[in-house]
């Protein structure tokens, strides 16, 4: 008995996180949508970018995804709206990913917060 409760919290929480993050075998038209627009970006780049700063680009989305997600929206919008002059070599993408890192660059700022300590020697010394 204690099996079979078992098994459905574990299956009413697996119905929950499904619904929380998406369920990635549910409504198939959402899943062809995702993939058409993740088909129309991977165009877009090819068009936008040379070889190796499409590899560039695939190394960076490995450990920063984020990061790489900024650089290929801003090089798509840059691209819509014609601002490109031609392809985007390795050295060009560099100059991107920095512009992207000043702007999104997390300024950390440390404040020290001195307490006063109570000497009772201080109020002795006559």
């Amino acid at each position: 008995m204690a099996d079979e409760e078992l098994e459905a919290l574990r299956q009413q929480r697996l119905a929950e996180l499904q619904a929380k993050h998406g369920d990635p075998s549910g409504d198939p038209s959402q899943q062809e949508a995702k993939q058409r627009e993740a088909e129309i970006r991977n165009t877009i780049l090819a068009q936008v970018l040379d070889q190796a700063a499409r590899a560039r680009l695939s190394n960076l989305a490995l450990v920063k995804p984020d990061k790489a997600k900024a650089v290929e929206n801003y090089l798509i919008q840059m691209a819509r709206f014609g601002q490109l002059p031609g392809k985007i070599s390795e050295q060009g993408l560099i100059e991107i990913l920095e512009k992207v890192s000043q702007q999104t660059e997390k300024k950390t700022t440390v404040k020290f917060n001195r307490r006063k300590v109570l000497d009772s020697d201080e109020e002795d010394d006559y």
